[in-house]
């Protein structure tokens, strides 16, 4: 058997499942220990927990420090303290205990952050047993939600942490006006349910799509068949919601009323005698779908809206004004560019790719420019991958999309680019105030990269989640039994023993 250790993934047994955890050599890695969190509220969220790891202090040493908050510092450090940054400048002291780590010649950035992946709900290999990432059997399923179907022991998982990615969004697919909920995990190692990765304190996102895919997957089923219907499914979901609200509202009042009255002698009858008191009001049915509508009403679950057309994202924001709620981010957006505009205004990102585009007919209209234009009109342009390649070079991906705006004048810091796939993933996903940028008090997600993040040479080296190693290239690699034999760094196997001479190496 070889001596390297395996993950959790096929592993019949349920004692393996517990204890085989795998890294390619040396120790698996152990996922940060965080204080108990309470239970999430109605839209998934839980508090996030002020102390994130026990393990020690962790300084990196004489790196290039790009914040991506506006600062890039050439020769500093960056100290972590109880899983969070406590401090970011030059000439930082260890403290007691301290790990020190050299960065000498090395770029450190925040952790990449994907807005945009389907990576566990639908897993590789690529079997029809692991799609699940589209409830298509009916146009809107708001009911659902992706952290059911979320396999946090896809490798896809351990490629797209290789790249530096800390964070990603998981979402439905696009078959459905209105897919359900996504879920904000973390890349962890070693997990072995959803709730083992969940963001603490993320809002869950509803994903909805626009234009070609619903028509395509309900034009012969039930419909909608046309634009036209795509936009009245919208509005009959959303009105729906709104009268599940006004249902709840009512039943919440009228309960209060009661409880207030309730231990109150109720006025005598009109036959004088003792009045009945009243019947305690009783809950309407609930129902999932427009509870998650409801909850978006509420400003509480973001929408994140698949949508190529400048035409059809215009609608959109009007069909959110409204009734009353924001569209976080448009996703895969290839016409956001003209409307750039109108997206600033509204304070809604664009999620986009740097130069997919032609191969559906909404997708022909693509420019290379298109988030420097989106840069440049004061919006948040966000590179974001839905494919689990892509993922892996999200930085690469920035960089093309940065240097296509600076060949036609757009004004585009390497700080900006970095942004768009640190810091406005962060802001997208509702978690900005804990990671996305290199500052004291947030989660230390730290990648450390072998030199400048936007070019092809460069590799990510260390990955560290809440200021834990997660990754360390060449010497702590989690991967799967899906990639035994793949990998070229990995120990050797034992050595096999001969085959008996009367059994044939065939058997």
């Amino acid at each position: 058997m070889s001596s390297r250790r395996l993950r959790p993934t096929v592993v019949a047994s349920g004692l393996a499942l517990s204890l085989l955890a795998a890294c390619t050599r040396g120790a698996p890695p152990q996922p940060p220990v965080e204080a108990a969190a309470p239970a999430p509220d109605a839209a998934g969220r839980t508090a996030s927990p002020a102390v994130v790891s026990d393990g020690p202090p962790r300084l990196f040493r004489n790196a290039r420090i790009m914040t991506a908050a506006g600062d890039i510092l050439e020769r500093a450090d960056l100290l972590v303290v109880g899983g969070r940054i406590s401090a970011v400048g030059p000439g930082l002291k260890a403290p007691d205990g301290a790990v020190v780590v050299d960065a000498t010649g090395k770029t450190i950035t925040p952790g990449v952050i994907d807005t945009h992946s389907h990576i566990g709900v639908y897993a590789a290999p690529g079997l029809n047993g692991h799609s699940d990432g589209n409830e298509a059997s009916a146009p809107n399923t708001a009911y659902a939600r992706a952290e059911d179907a979320y396999w946090p022991q896809d490798p896809q998982i351990d490629r797209a942490r290789a790249g530096g990615v800390t964070t990603a969004q998981i979402l439905p697919g696009s078959a459905n006006l209105i897919g359900g909920r996504s879920v904000t995990v973390r890349f962890l190692p070693d997990a072995r349910s959803v709730a083992d990765v969940k963001f603490p304190g993320a809002p869950y996102g509803l994903k909805m799509a626009c234009g070609e895919n619903p028509k395509r997957v309900y034009g012969d089923k039930s419909g909608p068949k046309t634009r036209m219907g795509n936009a009245a499914g919208y509005r009959d979901a959303f009105q729906k919601a709104k009268e599940y609200e006004r249902t709840w509202s009512k039943y919440h009042k009228d309960h209060a009323d009661w409880e207030k009255n309730k231990d109150k002698p109720p006025p005598p009858g009109k036959d004088g005698q003792p009045g009945k008191p009243p019947d305690e009001p009783q809950p309407p049915a609930r129902d999932f779908g427009l509870e998650t509508l409801g909850l978006v009403l509420k400003g509480e679950i973001l929408v994140h809206n698949h949508c190529y057309r400048a035409d059809e994202m215009s609608q959109m924001l009007d069909l959110a004004a409204a009734y009353g709620f924001k569209i976080r981010s448009f996703h895969h957006a290839v016409e956001a560019y003209k409307i750039a505009d109108r997206l600033a205004a509204a304070d809604t990102a664009a999620s986009i790719w740097a130069d997919w585009w032609g191969f559906k007919a909404e997708a022909f209209d693509g420019i290379l420019e298109n988030a420097a234009l989106l840069h440049a009109a004061g919006g948040r342009p966000i590179i974001h991958s839905d494919s689990p390649t892509g993922i892996q070079r999200l930085n690469q991906e920035a960089a093309k999309a940065m240097h296509a705006g600076r060949r036609i004048g757009v004004k585009i810091s390497d700080d900006d680019a970095l942004r768009w796939f640190t810091a406005n993933a962060a802001w997208a996903l509702g978690i900005d105030h804990e990671v996305g940028t290199l500052e004291p008090g947030k989660r230390a997600d730290v990648v450390v990269w072998s030199g400048d993040p936007f070019s092809v040479y460069t590799r990510a080296e260390q990955v560290y989640i809440d200021g834990e190693p997660v990754y360390l290239r060449g010497t702590l690699e989690p991967g799967t039994d899906f990639e035994l034999g793949y990998n070229p760094g990995a120990a050797p196997p034992a050595a096999v023993p001969p085959v008996p001479s009367t059994m044939s190496a065939a058997h």
